[in-house]
């Protein structure tokens, strides 16, 4: 499981998870995440206030934006890790 791989490396060892070079270990897909989302909220912030005139709403939307596409992101990296097609 994916939180396993998470909380121990001891414990990803144990799992079904396979660590090989066409592979990424979940922390690398939460940086992966982390860094994009960075870059994306920045857009996001700078887009909603061209269209509001508004910093507080721009922000809000931008907040939500950064949370929700994060996690999006880490399971669509992981989704994807597991299909082969491409590697």
């Amino acid at each position: 499981m994916i939180t396993d791989q998470l909380i121990l490396d001891k414990k990803a060892k144990k799992s079904n998870y396979k660590d090989d070079s066409t592979s990424e270990k979940p922390i690398r897909s939460i940086a992966k995440a982390l860094s994009w989302r960075i870059v994306g909220t920045l857009d996001t912030l700078l887009i909603s206030y061209i269209l509001t005139g508004e910093i507080v709403l721009a922000a809000s939307i931008a907040s939500i934006d950064f949370v929700t596409k994060m996690i999006l992101y880490f399971f669509h990296e992981r989704i994807w890790n597991k299909i082969g097609w491409g590697k």
